[in-house]
């Protein structure tokens, strides 16, 4: 006969495990780094990284990403350095525009933003859109640049896709963007 105490792992081993995930937040926030031109940003999980060629105009320009997705919304930050300050104005023009293309019939609202230490030109803009399908997912994104120590500079895209279900995490990540 099994003794009393091998009768109950199996309910303790299910409690542990629910109480472990009980535990687990949605949200996890930690700080990475983005390139190596000193950008930190807040992500609510681990980082997923990856790299690819994007249309700016004329151009192919190489951009490096990192984000993650949880609680319903997807957090990312996309990079590409530019080798001066009027080729980063025409790739944040063409990478504005084809974002706004991407979002068909959304309705846009973009403004002037202010970011510590972001450069006045290019400057940064914030862009918030609600597609107008019922229950699609909004897009929050934020431009800015900043410049490096040869002369070039760093275009970054920070963007949130979907509505997160902690009504703050949309804040945290956009109040989390550090540049040195």
């Amino acid at each position: 006969m099994p003794s009393s105490d091998s009768r109950f792992r199996p309910a303790l081993a299910a409690a542990a495990t629910l109480a472990l995930a009980a535990c687990s937040p949605t949200f996890n926030w930690r700080e990475v780094p983005i390139a190596d031109d000193g950008l930190v940003v807040l992500l609510p999980c681990k980082a997923d990284r990856a790299d690819r060629a994007l249309p700016l105009g004329a151009e192919s320009v190489q951009v490096d990403m990192a984000g993650c997705e949880t609680g319903g919304a997807t957090f990312a930050v996309a990079h590409a350095s530019a080798e001066s300050p009027a080729q980063a104005e025409a790739w944040l023009r063409a990478w504005r525009a084809a974002t706004r293309s991407q979002l068909g019939e959304a309705q846009m609202t973009e403004a002037p933003a202010v970011l510590k230490r972001a450069i006045a030109a290019p400057a940064p803009v914030r862009l918030d859109a609600q597609p107008p399908q019922k229950g699609a997912a909004p897009v929050q994104v934020l431009w800015f640049a900043q410049s490096k120590k040869n002369g070039g500079v760093s275009l970054y895209q920070a963007t949130v896709l979907g509505r997160p279900s902690a009504p703050e995490a949309a804040t945290t990540f956009f109040e989390g963007l550090r540049l040195p």
